[in-house]
């Protein structure tokens, strides 16, 4: 009774049959209950378990029953071919020119299965789509309707659809799929850096190819996961959000693909920043008897703070050089130079975040300047800037929430602040008592097995990439020197 009283209070039609002792159909229940949750005051709660197979049809009846269908929902804003100064809303109308979203890739002895989310417009197997993301053409070869491991082949799909399909070679996660006559680009899903380095390598020398595809694969399946070749080691070096992330990927990496692989210790994925602005100069000049190579490049950097003080985690290019000092053709050549000097930093080699450089000044040569000049000496100009900018070393920080019983709060709680951590807040949760932390992630490696030794094993946590912050002058000492 207490249930149909709060779901009448969403509807009043259920309301006078409850008020007045009338018979209440389940239909009527069913149409409150989608009212309140449509509404966000009512949040229905399925009990079952997954492993088992108990109440899971009963989940999805309920979420056909009573949350929002696409039609529901308001159109969501997309940009005309990219241009965030034109929006374009997206309806879920079949008839309108198709917008669709790849939000998972995975891969499979067949090749690459895209899952897309239709949000207007009709899919056909057979064809021809534009990524505006990426600005190719791409072939629809196969639809399919998924349902576990199961497929059923489709001839279309509609708007509100959620499909796969076979042919999409070029697109990625988060990548936008439309009607090459009229694109329109949906927002875009921003993924954290990685905040956590590993290395990796073959058990044998004649998998070194097959663990390379490897990656590749694991790489367009998985946008928080990346890899790259260390060209002081050689080593294969693979990077992501956490220990057991890079874990998970390494059993990945032995079961479905099916290499035998070895891995180092995991290593914080450090970063490097500036403290404040700066201005450097460099030439790059080579003579070899024919034609020289000349470029001149001003650069004046900053760093690049949010409104809290947190560093961001790109780089920004800004061109102010007149023509007269460093031509129109040149200016691509300088920021290219700027983003691959910013891969290593002058500390210790980290990549650089939070910077914008500009160029404010420069020089060039009729017959001696080339784009590879101006590439090379925006390097070093940005090399010679951020020496003189203060750079600082900075390491990933983690949102920490741990719970644990009331007996070991204190013990946890002094824990957390030992690792250098921030309590940010304290409350009680029916018998257990919640700890939000922020923490740096150096400091949390085995902390699964601190906490079940603290807690007597009644305690767990999680913990996600938070930003970047400024390593302590006595602990960044340690890691430099």
């Amino acid at each position: 009774a207490r249930m149909i009283e709060l779901a009448a209070e969403h509807d009043d039609a259920l309301m006078d049959a409850f008020v007045n002792d009338e018979a209440v159909t389940t239909e009527a229940i069913h149409r409150a209950v989608r009212k309140g949750t449509l509404a966000g005051k009512l949040h229905p709660v399925f009990v079952g378990s997954a492993l088992k197979y108990i109440g899971v049809q009963r989940l999805l009846d309920g979420v056909v029953a009573y949350l929002p269908s696409p039609i529901d929902k308001p159109p969501i804003i997309g940009h005309k071919d990219g241009d965030e100064s034109q929006e374009v809303p997206v309806k879920c109308d079949p008839k309108a020119p198709l917008v669709a979203l790849a939000f998972k890739i995975t891969s499979d002895a067949h090749g690459d299965l895209s899952f897309l989310r239709i949000y207007q417009g009709t899919l056909k197997s057979g064809t021809r789509v534009l990524n505006v993301n990426r600005n190719t053409k791409e072939n629809i070869t196969r639809v399919f309707e998924m349902h576990a491991s199961e497929r059923k082949i489709l001839e279309a799909a509609s708007a509100g659809d959620i499909v796969a399909v076979i042919g999409l070679r070029q697109t990625l996660t988060g990548d936008t799929i439309c009607d090459s006559k009229k694109p329109v680009m949906l927002p875009t899903i921003t993924f954290p850096q990685t905040v956590i380095t590993m290395s990796i390598e073959p058990r044998t020398a004649a998998e070194r190819g097959k663990l390379a595809t490897a990656l590749e694969s694991l790489r367009r399946e998985d946008p928080t996961f990346g890899y790259k070749i260390d060209p002081d080691t050689g080593q294969t070096v693979i990077s992501g959000m956490g220990e057991l992330h890079l874990e998970v990927l390494q059993h990945k990496l032995t079961r479905e693909k099916k290499v035998d692989v070895r891995v180092g210790k995991p290593r914080v994925a450090y970063k490097e920043a500036i403290t404040q602005p700066a201005r450097a100069e460099a030439k790059f000049i080579h003579q070899s008897g024919g034609r020289g190579q000349y470029g001149h490049v001003v650069l004046a950097v900053e760093p690049l703070v949010s409104q809290d003080g947190r560093y961001l985690t790109d780089i920004q290019f800004v061109a102010d050089a007149s023509p007269e000092e460093v031509p129109r053709e040149y200016v691509s050549s300088v920021e290219q130079g700027v983003r691959e000097g910013a891969g290593n930093g002058v500390l210790a080699g980290y990549p650089v975040v939070g910077l914008r450089a500009t160029l404010v000044g420069g020089s060039f040569h009729a017959v001696d300047s080339s784009e590879l000049a101006f590439e090379q000496a925006a390097a070093m100009a940005l090399e010679r800037a951020m020496k003189e900018a203060g750079p600082v070393l900075l390491e990933p920080v983690m949102r920490v929430q741990a719970i644990v019983p009331e007996s070991a709060f204190g013990v946890v709680q002094a824990d957390l602040m030992a690792k250098r951590g921030l309590i940010t807040d304290c409350r009680v949760h029916g018998e257990m008592r919640v700890v939000d932390a922020n923490v740096p992630l150096v400091e949390l490696f085995g902390y699964s097995s601190d906490i079940r030794s603290l807690t007597a094993g009644r305690g767990n946590f999680t913990m996600e990439p938070l930003c970047y912050e400024k390593v302590p002058e006595q602990v960044a000492k340690s890691i430099l020197f």
